[in-house]
């Protein structure tokens, strides 16, 4: 039986095609798709497929609508997927806002001024949590934080950039949504597999903090890639849809959360990572430390190394994150787009911190030279 024939997307610019998602995007729109890819980056250096696959790589600036506007005219993206943004950890308020929010008006201008039919924008889970309350089966009906409730400046200009992408939906043809991803990690990541597989390289495993009964959405980074290109097929489906789309399929001018649609224990999620990092040890010899306790120590440590210009190895936000309760319901891009996780919670792991081992191995390689 011949393989069901690929879906057509266009022209597709990819916007951040060269990070830690967005080439994930591209690989895949690569691989599973039919389409001419291009990739807007800042620097497009890391993370390129080989030259032979045909993806055009440009870099540009997109917080400069001077800077886009030529690429967009030179790409003539049918779609394009917005993916840019510093990360959650590492940039101040300044990079954020210019980045975030500046830059995202820009692409909706760039977007405007060429005749793009879809934008998709990759938001984030976090802009309807304010990093204190605990998050149960949460879904798009839940109201955005607004500014001064939310104490992640990340989220606040996730979700003002957000705002300015649904609102652009149909101004006057481009359609937009929004996807809403929570806590990818995968190969490349930087913020999740990172510290968990350092705590293992430092044989720091035998600690808990909690009791381990939060549940916590994470997502493998393959499956946020799909739900893109899903989001994407279904803006241009309705862009050339001859009658009007009934409120229960609409997809543009719309916000989805996407998540493996397996919420784990998050002490479990990172004993998988443990595990999958080769480590043999069980759970019968955990020092459990309380939350408060945790707070305690966190915020003691972050005074130590903040008056020696040290950076605290365990931070109260740190402590927050590991006890607090946040997992998502999906049903919503499940119904819309068609969204079923590609890859399951253990099989992404198993791929990620693999990837993770072999880049150890080749930097211990490199250092024996």
């Amino acid at each position: 039986m011949a393989p069901p024939a690929k879906k057509n997307l266009g022209n597709v610019l990819v916007i951040g095609g060269c990070g830690f998602l967005g080439h994930h995007i591209v690989n895949l729109l690569h691989d599973t798709y039919t389409s001419k890819i291009s990739v807007l980056d800042l620097s497009t250096t890391r993370n390129r497929r080989p030259d032979s696959d045909g993806v055009a790589y440009y870099n540009g600036d997109i917080t400069s609508i001077s800077s886009l506007v030529p690429i967009f005219e030179k790409a003539k993206p049918d779609v394009v997927i917005h993916t840019a943004s510093p990360t959650l950890m590492g940039a101040g308020h300044e990079l954020y806002r210019k980045v975030n929010v500046d830059g995202t008006a820009c692409v909706i201008e760039a977007c405007q001024k060429t005749g793009v039919k879809a934008l998709v924008y990759t938001s984030s889970a976090s802009v309807i949590h304010d990093t204190i309350s605990d998050l149960k089966n949460a879904d798009e009906r839940w109201p955005v934080v607004p500014p001064h409730a939310q104490h992640e400046y990340y989220s606040q200009t996730k979700a003002e950039a957000e705002a300015l992408v649904l609102a652009a939906n149909r101004s006057p043809t481009l359609l937009t949504c929004s996807i809403r991803p929570a806590g990818i990690f995968g190969e490349g990541d930087v913020q999740i597999l990172p510290p968990i597989l350092n705590v293992h390289y430092t044989n720091r495993t035998g600690f808990q903090l909690g009791d381990n009964t939060n549940l916590f959405d994470f997502t493998y980074v393959v499956n946020v890639a799909h739900a893109h290109l899903l989001a994407a097929f279904g803006l241009l489906a309705t862009s050339r849809a001859s009658t009007a789309i009934l409120d229960h399929e609409k997809v543009d001018g719309e916000a989805f959360f996407i998540t493996n649609c397996s919420p784990v224990y998050f002490w479990d999620f990172a004993r998988a990572v443990w595990a999958h990092a080769g480590s043999k040890k069980g759970t019968e010899h955990v020092w459990v430390i309380s939350r408060d306790m945790g707070l305690a120590i966190g915020g003691l440590l972050e005074w130590i190394t903040w008056a020696v210009g040290r950076q605290a190895k365990l931070t109260k936000r740190q402590v927050k994150y590991s006890t607090m309760t946040r997992y998502y319901d999906c049903g919503k891009a499940q119904k819309r787009l068609g969204y079923q996780p590609l890859v399951g919670l253990n099989e992404g792991l198993r791929r990620g911190v693999k990837w993770f081992e072999e880049q150890r191995t080749k930097e211990g390689e490199k250092k024996d030279q």
